[in-house]
């Protein structure tokens, strides 16, 4: 066992579950007689080793990161929203018709536009559950599940029944955006070396700086750490446990959405007929796993899941590899997360010299306060 701080053993619980899942990865390849060695070599080397496939990880990940961070702030505030791809594919379709409708409007017009109006799709999906939690106490995973098939064959029915024909190719797929509503940026792309990068990891960049804000240093942020805490004790301390329980799904679908809007304005400039939930979701919910659900952790954590879905791809065709060895490596990966607690025992915490408990009759306050705004409470009342 190892002995390491608290911060110390947030970093190498993820760290060692990615390497404890590369690891199940090449035991498999070597049962079936393949080079493991050969194998993330290609990979690595498929989604790093030039400027296109480094373009191309980025554009993978720009989605992911989005995803993620909707997944984490429903995750801080105590709920799983599994209802990522449902969002996700709302603001794909919703940006996407914008954009249509209106394609010699201003791009200063157009462009916000589509992006608002596909980042308030999701945020309406994912405000049904928040709303039937608060309101009826109805289990929010079941809710955002039905919600995933709900999206997803009422998009087929816009698609195909609601949608003017003039929009379409044919039932299945949309006429490729005009460059008003475009995420696609020339010197961008060029520059790496005319892959699908685009302006979204620019958003993306800026997302994850507004979440690292949000839950660090706004009451929001901390109201919805408490209500995630205990529901029961911020409700005591004044806080609306409806109000955080709805806005944090607001703002979880939100970001969701524009994870499909990136794909939609961004990778494909059009949008087509899904006949499953888009992948970007669940994709998310493993980022923000794997990230601990903090801003860094997001960031790192996409990018190495686009190494892998990218290099997977390099994989195969230079190693001879099947893409399923991918498959099984990220869920290796998301094994070993999801058991951080046995990882965690190899690593025991150091005992802070700083901490100390609150004597009888002490107030919690600005000099002994943890986290967040100061909330003096008498301790009589803590010990209650």
């Amino acid at each position: 066992m190892i002995r390491v701080s608290e911060k110390t053993k947030k970093i190498l619980v993820p760290i060692t579950s990615v390497i404890a899942g590369f690891l199940v990865g090449a035991i498999i390849m070597m049962i079936w007689s393949y080079n493991p060695i050969q194998a993330y070599s290609s990979m690595f080397e498929s989604a790093l080793g030039n400027m296109n496939g480094i373009g191309e990880t980025i554009r993978e990940a720009t989605p992911l990161i989005f995803t993620a961070i909707g997944f984490s702030i429903a995750s801080t505030a105590g709920f799983f929203n599994i209802g990522l791809p449902g969002q996700a594919q709302a603001g794909w379709l919703t940006s996407i018709w914008i954009v249509l409708a209106n394609p010699h409007l201003p791009k200063i017009i157009l462009l916000p536009l589509a992006i608002i109006a596909g980042a308030f799709a999701g945020a309406v999906i994912a405000g049904i559950a928040g709303y039937l939690r608060a309101y009826f106490g109805t289990n929010e995973v079941i809710t955002t599940i039905m919600l995933n098939y709900i999206v997803l064959y009422s998009c087929q029915y816009l698609m195909q029944q609601i949608m003017p024909q003039s929009f379409r190719i044919d039932t299945d797929t949309t006429k490729t955006i005009s460059e008003n509503g475009s995420l696609h940026i020339n010197w961008l792309s060029e520059l790496f070396g005319s892959s699908r990068i685009n302006g979204g990891i620019f958003l993306a960049l800026i997302a994850l700086v507004s979440f690292w804000f949000l839950m660090k240093k706004t009451t929001l942020g901390f109201e919805i750490k408490a209500v995630g805490l205990n529901p029961f004790a911020s409700r005591y301390a004044g806080m609306s446990t409806k109000k955080n329980i709805i806005t944090s799904m607001l703002l979880s679908g939100a970001f969701a959405g524009m994870g499909g809007v990136v794909q939609g304005l961004g990778t494909y400039q059009n949008y087509f007929t899904q006949t499953t939930s888009v992948d970007i979701g669940w994709d998310g919910l493993s980022v923000s796993l794997l990230g601990s659900g903090t801003a860094w952790g997001i960031l790192i954590a996409a990018l190495l899941f686009s190494i892998l879905k990218i290099g997977g791809l390099g994989m195969q065709t230079a190693a001879g590899i099947p893409y399923e060895i991918v498959s099984i490596v990220i869920a290796a990966i998301i094994f070993f997360v999801a058991i951080n607690y046995v990882v965690g025992l190899l690593f025991k915490v150091k005992k802070s010299s700083e901490s100390h408990p609150l004597k009888k009759g002490e107030e919690i306050g600005p000099n002994n306060a943890v986290d967040g705004p100061d909330i003096k409470i008498p301790r009589s009342e803590v010990e209650n």
